[in-house]
């Protein structure tokens, strides 16, 4: 017989509010629904964010499921920005629209889903909501839950948050995230990853790429000059 349960994906980014929803969705629907934890991998993210990834998935008692765009099995944000010769802009990254939205708008074409969960924190969720095309369970900002609330929550399990958070950065996303267009950003990134560093420069004069703003003006990554408190 077929199953009666409705499906809920929950969208794992290994960042600390993605892994709160999936663990509250998981507690409050895990019983009557069939949760599914989803990850679209990027190998330019830091290498811990797999080991957080195994972590939640101990803390979870679940395994998360890994998606891939078909057509980029090689999981690379930098491919990528080299095959489309463009890094980010107005309407966003290209690595970002193929690695993770339109490798999760395939997987769906063959999985039913009826609600998806995202680390959407009560301080995001009215302007990245909008922009997600489905039905979405609101489980961090229907409780009030804003990022802090998440690594405080982290902390409280026992779990050590991605590599990237204990370094200052504000996410545990890609080492030199071209959506990323402050120049703090870019100089923490020179600092603690400077062979990163010089690899982004590069392929942003390559491809005629400004992602660093400052003063209202577009900056190659190689003129960002280094913070004098990283001297």
């Amino acid at each position: 017989m077929e199953s009666t349960k409705k499906t809920i994906a929950v969208w794992f980014s290994c960042g600390a509010a993605s892994a709160v929803a999936a663990k509250l969705t998981l507690d409050a629907y895990g019983d009557a629904c069939n949760v599914r934890i989803l990850y679209n991998p990027v190998i330019e993210e830091h290498p811990d964010n797999l080991r957080f990834l195994k972590d939640c998935e101990s803390w979870f008692d679940t395994k998360i499921e890994w998606v891939y765009h078909p057509k980029h099995p090689h999981c690379s944000a930098a491919q990528i920005w080299d095959k489309r010769k463009y890094m980010a802009g107005i309407g966003g990254a290209p690595c970002t629209g193929l690695l993770k939205i339109e490798a999760r708008e395939i997987w769906q074409q063959t999985n039913h889903v009826d609600y998806h969960v995202l680390g959407y924190t009560v301080e995001e969720f009215k302007t990245r909501s909008q922009r997600f095309k489905g039905p979405i369970l609101h489980v961090l900002a229907s409780l009030g839950l804003g990022k802090d609330d998440c690594f405080a929550f982290i902390s409280r399990a026992g779990l050590v948050l991605p590599e990237m958070y204990r370094l200052g950065f504000d996410n545990a996303n890609c080492i030199g995230c071209v959506k990323a267009n402050s120049a703090f950003y870019w100089w923490m990134v020179k600092k603690y990853f400077p062979d990163i560093s010089l690899q982004r420069e590069q392929q942003s004069r390559a491809i005629g790429s400004q992602p660093t703003q400052y003063t209202s003006r577009q900056f190659y990554l190689d003129e960002v000059i280094p913070c004098k408190s990283f001297a």
